[in-house]
């Protein structure tokens, strides 16, 4: 396993690494581990693009068409 040093961390965010370890009830150490894993490893986000190409064709446009009520809307009068 690798070995990793940071330096020039602000006093605030060691203290509250500290914290949190202890909130969690494990070593500083084990902590900064945890945060690095959990932020490095979770899957990527995809794309607005991405989603709407992965959605299904289903219906017609015409389907979702928006109906406009006269009564609420003067413009059409």
């Amino acid at each position: 396993m690798a070995n990793l040093i940071v330096r020039n961390i602000d006093d605030d965010i060691a203290n509250a690494l500290k914290i949190k370890a202890s909130q969690h009830g494990i070593s500083a150490e084990a902590e900064h581990r945890k945060i690095l894993e959990q932020a490095l490893t979770r899957p990527q986000k995809k794309s607005f693009i991405q989603v709407l190409s992965q959605m299904p064709d289903v219906g017609k446009d015409s389907d979702f068409t928006r109906m406009q009520d006269k009564s609420i809307n003067p413009v059409f009068d």
